[in-house]
């Protein structure tokens, strides 16, 4: 029988690599093999194309290209220069974008764009550009401290941590937190939506040069429109990190007040999790921030990845097909029917449930902490990522919360149907999981007992559920 054009691509690269190095061609089998038989609920996860994992593996990754089209540092960027415009063009008229670059390497440094592209088009410092030629590594603290100040000492406002924001958003753990003076708007206790009002409060109190919206692990809309009133009103340049729901805006489940390009001074994202790209990350921006945010390279990056941009120009070319649109509002109608499911069985989630392609669990409500939780889950065959929760006592790293989302059992075929056994599946080890204890008898937040033929049984009937809906099955690698 004669092999489809997928398998036969596969096959043929692990068969190349095998030849150089064996156990990175058994990993790269092994890693297909265990996302097949496992439930992926991570929320920034997802499964790309066939077409999109090809494009990253070929001639491009030999690459140098700094600069942008047409002024490269580099002479023979000719075919460069076609990916990185065809995924640029692709972006724009997919997110109905003025601008669109594509060379970040990831969310991170997509990010770090944005800040150096405001902070140079706002911010008028030698300090400024003496920073720029520098080693990053070489500032000291007080080298920044001094930067700062040199720089009006410029403030940044984000959604806390525990509220859902990212580490990228001004904390200090995070160069962002270096750079800024930032402070942070959290959510209502009762009932974890974001207050605006507050939000409006916290700005007047602040005046921040920059408002971030945008998260990881906020279960509900933002809406763009009100934030961008509040960002005008204190004469602060609103910017949005969309990377979580990019797919649901490309997909439009987010228009209007949700649909943050036509309200936001410039837009971050990442290409993969809900747009189901490669890993990497992208700007999207009016014209008068354009020019600043093409000089990424060298300003913040270095030689961009080729070949991955072309992966970003097959994902950003699929994106625009019809049957997107339908798997976004999927995604969404999968993540509700799941919360629902979990909310019938007594879980505890923020907010209640969700409106985008996220839950967050509440998991001291089993007596667990999120370590705990994510582990026993994982034992039965569940992927998920424990996530701290508003307030959250356990901290950021054991937590109180598990992050589950919908993207990647979407791309599978999965169905509301499928999301109530995977509530029930979640429920019955989660349940059925109690907290450890340490040597010393003392409780721990990390330990835990879990019976282990359950675990075995919940990861079989994963398994079974997940027969029904075969991942890549135009590839069989023998």
């Amino acid at each position: 029988m004669s092999l489809n054009a997928e398998s036969t691509a596969f096959r043929s690269a692990l068969e190349v690599i095998r030849a150089v190095e064996p156990r990175v061609a058994d990993a790269i089998g092994a890693e297909l093999a265990d996302q097949r038989e496992s439930l992926k609920l991570i929320a920034s996860e997802n499964y790309a194309s066939p077409a999109t994992l090809l494009a990253m593996g070929n001639w491009f990754s030999d690459k140098y290209a700094e600069g942008t089209i047409g002024r490269r540092f580099y002479a023979g960027c000719q075919n460069v220069d076609t990916v990185e415009a065809l995924a640029a063009e692709h972006a724009k008229e997919l997110f109905g974008a003025a601008h669109a670059y594509v060379q970040p390497h990831s969310g991170i440094d997509a990010n770090l764009v944005a800040f150096w592209a405001i902070l140079a088009d706002r911010v008028e410092s030698p300090a400024l550009k003496k920073a720029q030629v520098r080693q990053v590594n070489d500032l000291t603290e007080a080298d920044w401290f001094a930067l700062r100040r040199e720089l009006g000492n410029q403030r940044m406002l984000g959604m806390s941590l525990d509220a859902g924001g990212h580490l990228t958003h001004g904390f200090r753990p995070n160069i962002s937190g270096k750079m800024f003076d930032q402070r942070s708007y959290g959510t209502d206790p009762a009932t974890g939506l974001i207050d605006y009002d507050k939000v409006a409060e916290a700005a007047r109190e602040f005046k921040p040069l920059i408002l971030v919206a945008g998260y990881s692990a906020y279960p509900r809309k933002v809406n763009f429109r009100i934030m961008r009133e509040i960002a005008d009103s204190v004469g602060a340049t609103f910017m949005v990190d969309m990377a979580h729901f990019a797919g649901l805006v490309a997909g439009k489940v987010f228009t209007g007040d949700f649909d943050p390009v036509p309200h936001a001074h410039i837009v971050t994202t990442t290409t993969h999790k809900s747009l189901r790209g490669p890993r990497g990350g992208m700007v999207l921006c009016g014209p008068e921030l354009a020019d600043q945010v093409d000089r990424g390279c060298p300003m913040v990056l270095g030689g961009p990845l080729p070949h991955v941009m072309a992966a970003k120009a097959v994902a950003l070319a699929e994106a625009r097909r019809p049957d997107f649109a339908g798997y976004a509002q999927r995604i969404v109608d999968n993540a509700q029917a799941l919360a629902e499911g979990l909310l019938r069985r007594g879980a505890k989630l923020v907010t209640g449930g969700t409106d985008n392609h996220l839950v967050l669990i509440d998991v001291s409500g089993y007596g667990l902490t999120g370590r705990q939780a994510e582990q026993a889950l994982l034992d039965s065959g569940i992927v998920t990522n424990r996530n701290a929760v508003p307030q959250d006592p356990n901290g950021a790293w054991y937590t109180s919360g598990i992050r589950i989302g919908t993207p990647a059992l979407t791309t599978r075929g999965l169905g509301a149907g499928e999301m109530d056994t995977t509530a029930e599946l979640m429920h019955t080890v989660l349940s059925q999981t109690t907290p450890g204890a340490n040597a010393d008898g003392t409780p721990s937040k990390a330990k835990y007992v879990l019976d282990p033929a359950l675990a075995e049984t919940v990861s079989k009937q994963a398994s079974d559920l997940l027969a029904g809906f075969p991942l890549y099955p135009s590839v069989d690698l023998g």
